[in-house]
């Protein structure tokens, strides 16, 4: 079996500020006890199945706040590290980085190819692979430490051949969280007719649940914020219940349910939002834990149309900020 060599020297990773235009060779401080390979995902994805482990692969980049309480809060729960060792073998990947990676169908690629590949938008991604190498969970964004345990426990207990993620996170995380779905005065009322005609703003589609504490955060410290309340006048926003066989017409014109729209839709997640433009087509979606800013810059990445001409999420946001310091204006990326 190929040997597994332990991640040493990352303390120069978070030693200098995201502008200072340093290398850093991955995102942020990596914990010790991560492994590095040769990157051909293939093997990694064997010697962990002979260990009677699954691989779990970090996708990540400088300066990203959310990498940092993953590592900060979740790998520093004494749960959640025993969990992780004993049941993973944990690779890093840095979103821009330029590490030969071998896919799974036996490609070879620059991290950042393969994170364009993947489709990753926000960091962290996390991966999580079965013995023959199929993708049984994916994260995309931060998830608080209890939920991420949950999805620990969902992955090494191979519960992925008996319920889907959304289900088995429904029952197994207990949060103190709304029993009801909170409503907002901006919200679209039935009958819910989502057709996009000349000149319509773009829709931006909330999924939620009763007991969702993340969907509740939403509410409460993202559309409260004056900046967030500002960028939603400039959509139509419509809520579902995950679920809900409510009747609705989708932005390209279809009649249909807002529990089938949400399956066709693959969102699996609370809260997720789903973004369409003018012309109906989904253009971009936030299914993960969310501060405000990135929430307003969400928004604002939509709204101005700037997704059509600068397809990384993650560069739109970095030029934002800059803009916003240039103007003296306060970037508070956690805030």
């Amino acid at each position: 079996m190929r040997k597994w060599f332990a991640i040493f020297g990352f303390a120069l990773a978070t030693a200098h500020h995201a502008g200072a235009q340093e290398v850093a060779p991955y995102a942020i401080d990596i914990p010790r006890w991560f492994t590095e390979t040769f990157l051909d995902l293939r093997e990694d994805i064997r010697d962990a199945a002979r260990d009677g482990r699954r691989v779990m692969v970090y996708i990540g980049q400088d300066g990203c706040p959310y990498c940092k309480q993953l590592m900060v809060t979740n790998f520093s729960q004494r749960t959640i590290v025993e969990k992780t060792r004993k049941h993973f073998v944990a690779i890093a990947l840095n979103m821009w980085g330029d590490r030969e990676v071998t896919w799974l169908d036996g490609r070879s690629m620059r991290e950042k190819d393969l994170a364009r590949l993947l489709g990753v938008q926000f960091t962290p991604t996390l991966l999580f692979f079965d013995e023959k190498g199929a993708v049984v969970a994916r994260l995309n964004g931060y998830y608080p430490p209890h939920r991420f345990e949950a999805v620990l426990d969902y992955v090494s207990g191979k519960q992925e051949q008996r319920e889907p993620l959304a289900q088995y996170l429904a029952q197994a995380v207990k949060e103190p969280a709304s029993p009801r779905l909170i409503d907002e005065p901006f919200f679209v009322r039935p009958p819910y007719d989502l057709r996009r005609k000349p000149g319509s703003k773009p829709v931006a589609v909330v999924f939620e649940t009763a007991w969702c504490a993340a969907c509740d955060e939403l509410h409460r410290e993202g559309f409260r914020r004056p900046d967030v309340r500002a960028l939603l006048e400039r959509f139509d926003v419509a809520q579902f219940p995950l679920g809900a066989r409510t009747a609705l017409t989708t932005p390209d014109g279809r009649e249909t349910t807002a529990e089938a729209w949400a399956r066709e839709l693959n969102v699996i997640y609370t809260p997720t939002v789903a973004f369409f433009d003018a012309t109906g087509n989904e253009v971009f979606r936030i299914e993960a834990f969310l501060r405000p800013f990135h929430l307003a810059a969400s928004l604002d990445y939509v709204a101005s149309g700037a997704h059509r001409s600068e397809p990384s999420f993650q560069r739109f946001i970095e030029a934002r900020a800059a803009d916003m310091r240039a103007r003296g204006e306060r970037v508070e990326l956690w805030q």
